[in-house]
């Protein structure tokens, strides 16, 4: 009977997995999609509009201009877009380099192995593009195995920490719970809240701006519309990608951990759940088990009763009901 109970439970468990992942999917899919009509009212009116803007000015600078032919226009401007991809940008007479000296290409090589991947600057060479890949190949497990000991090193010292207090104060739930709170709230501001200021100094970002831009980078997302060290305006110190390159780096490890922390609560919680849920079930079943011995007993017992004149010298038949 406890086998068929098992057998039953383990076809209602893939029976909710089945249906489980359909349902799953329906909401991914709807989570996405709200995700891209609410983008697409804030975002698109503010395309159209700057679509306008640009064409009324290639317009006025054909009709102020009438020795400016519109072919040679587009290519000046093809040109233009081409450059500024390249890295290159026009001040005055003169033109700006900066983005593939060593400390710009240190910038780019921790954004390819860390698949941040802005867009903004890429390789224009062959030879270029083919070291990219191979870059990249052994660049990106180098780079997880890295931000893991990162991450284990941070998980550690938080440990040691909460052992100490432990051994001090002499709590243990209350020391446990402080220091990750205490984790968590110094990792927003090292990695999240602080570096906002420094943007806003060094780049002229406002503050929403540079905590925009520290989410997109920290999580991986890098859509590249925010990059440092960019502005052709701007004099930038020499350890200022260097540092940003470090604090990405130890971002990531820290944004890892802080989802780790969100895995092993929730495993834990479902690891509590099922283990309630068993305890349940055998309950259950113990239940049964009892019953069925009662009733069994009560059986022989009445069955004694009755056959009691005949078998008082070679009565035995209790001996199966206290086997069950």
């Amino acid at each position: 009977m406890v086998a068929e109970r098992q057998e039953d439970q383990q076809q209602r468990r893939r029976r909710r997995r089945s249906c489980g992942v359909p349902v799953l999917l329906v909401l991914y899919l709807g989570y996405v999609g709200l995700g891209a009509g609410v983008l697409q009212a804030l975002e698109r009116p503010v395309e159209v509009q700057a679509a306008q803007h640009l064409l009324q000015q290639h317009w006025e600078l054909l009709a102020n201009h009438t020795c400016l032919q519109g072919p040679d226009l587009q290519r000046l401007i093809e040109g233009i877009i081409q450059a500024y991809k390249s890295g290159v940008t026009i001040q005055g007479n003169t033109t700006n380099l900066g983005r593939w000296d060593f400390s710009g290409s240190f910038f780019f090589s921790i954004s390819a192995v860390t698949t941040i991947g802005y867009g903004n600057l890429s390789p224009s060479t062959v030879a270029g593009r083919i070291f990219c890949i191979l870059f990249a190949l052994f660049g990106i497990p180098l780079n997880l195995v890295l931000l893991n000991e990162i991450g284990q090193l941070m998980l550690l010292g938080v440990q040691r920490c909460a052992h100490r207090l432990e051994e001090v104060f002499h709590w243990q739930k209350k020391t446990s719970l402080l220091i990750k709170t205490c984790a968590l709230v110094t990792g927003l501001l090292l990695f999240l809240l602080l570096p906002p200021l420094l943007f806003s100094d060094k780049e002229g970002w406002s503050y929403e701006e540079g905590f925009y831009y520290s989410f997109i980078t920290l999580s991986t997302i890098g859509f590249g519309d925010y990059v440092i060290g960019m502005n052709p305006d701007r004099t930038y110190p020499g350890w200022y990608k260097n540092v940003i390159s470090l604090w990405i780096l130890f971002g990531m490890a820290w944004l890892a951990l802080v989802i780790k922390f969100c895995i092993n609560f929730l495993e834990s919680s479902s690891d509590f759940c099922q283990c309630n849920k068993k305890s349940t079930e055998m309950a259950e079943v113990m239940d049964g088990n009892k019953n069925n011995k009662m009733g069994l007993h009560s059986v022989e017992i009445c069955n004694d009763k009755n056959r009691k004149p005949k078998l008082d010298e070679s009565h035995t038949c209790t001996a199966p009901a206290e086997a069950l």
